[in-house]
């Protein structure tokens, strides 16, 4: 990918050539929700896809059809941000084969992750994945679960002068590893980090986001829905009147609640069905809850 940023119009006209406006009935009046990347301003839509699991799948045109709707879904509404890694099995490869089939990748930002140890598996690892997303430049290269992440960050970022990768960032998953990361920004301040964060799991905004939005960090928000504890949290239960005001479902009261967050970048909500996509992208447009709401939609959930 060039260094050129996309505007929202530009990425329109890529969908609008691929007939997605027409497929799906999208408009040009709407525009997503956004937050700059503090370490340069540029503008990343806030709803965004993962891919853990949903593409892991083979590299037929059968098998590909459902990745490709979701991805054209995502970026015929404005959004670009897509995050895999080696660990997610085929999935770097669907995304390849998704570009292949006629998806802007200049559309996108990809984001992937290097998760091995040592210096020359690491290298050969990331040029691996660039290989098979079938991409020069990798728009965020993150190394996964702190996993050698002073041996990785060094080479990430001499990839990054070279103009092969535009982002660095450090990942995790799980409260237990929250003290590590937050000994790893202070020391190697990077442009990302990618975390856990939602109404089922709250714990980052004790410290993590704090520091984040401190420090002039992007965020990456992984399992929103909680891997579907959430959902079965509220199951039976009607959406409350007070949570219509911004959000015509429990999956975009889950996100809305997360990119609400004054720290919070972008949340990547993984699926393989494009009715749950669809449903993802709406949390992108329209009013989010104020602090006082937020607050609300906790007390909401610990009384269930």
């Amino acid at each position: 990918m060039s260094g050129h940023v996309w505007t929202r119009r530009e990425a329109m006209l890529a969908a609008g050539a691929l007939g997605l406006f027409p497929r799906f009935g999208l408009t040009a009046e709407r525009k997503m929700t956004s937050r700059p990347i503090p370490s340069t301003g540029e503008e990343l839509p806030a709803i965004g896809l993962g891919t853990y699991s949903v593409f892991d799948v083979s590299s037929t045109a059968e098998d590909i059809a459902m990745p490709q709707e979701i991805v054209d879904l995502l970026l015929g509404e404005g959004g670009s941000v897509i995050d895999t890694s080696p660990m997610y099995n085929r999935s770097e490869k669907v995304i390849g084969n998704v570009v292949d089939a006629g998806s802007p990748r200049e559309a996108m930002f990809i984001a992937t992750k290097v998760w091995t140890n040592g210096r020359d598996a690491g290298i050969e690892q990331m040029n691996r994945s660039a290989q098979l997303m079938n991409t020069d430049v990798i728009d965020l290269m993150q190394v996964h679960n702190l996993r050698d992440t002073d041996v990785h960050m060094k080479t990430i970022r001499d990839w990054q002068q070279n103009g092969r990768i535009r982002y660095n960032g450090l990942t995790h998953y799980t409260k237990s590893a929250f003290n590590r990361l937050e000994s790893a920004m202070k020391q190697h301040k990077p442009d990302f980090i990618q975390i856990n964060y939602s109404l089922g799991e709250p714990e980052a905004d004790e410290r993590i986001l704090p520091l984040a939005h401190d420090m002039g960090i992007a965020v990456l928000i992984n399992r929103p829905y909680q891997s579907g504890r959430l959902f079965r949290a509220v199951s039976g239960e009607s959406l409350p009147e007070w949570a219509t005001e911004f959000a015509a479902s429990w999956g975009q009261f889950f996100l809305k609640f997360i990119i609400s967050h004054p720290a919070v970048t972008c949340v990547i909500p993984a699926t393989s069905k494009p009715h749950h996509m669809r449903d993802n992208l709406e949390a992108g447009f329209g009013p989010l809850p104020d602090d006082a709401m937020r607050q609300r939609m906790i007390a909401y959930m610990a009384s269930l």
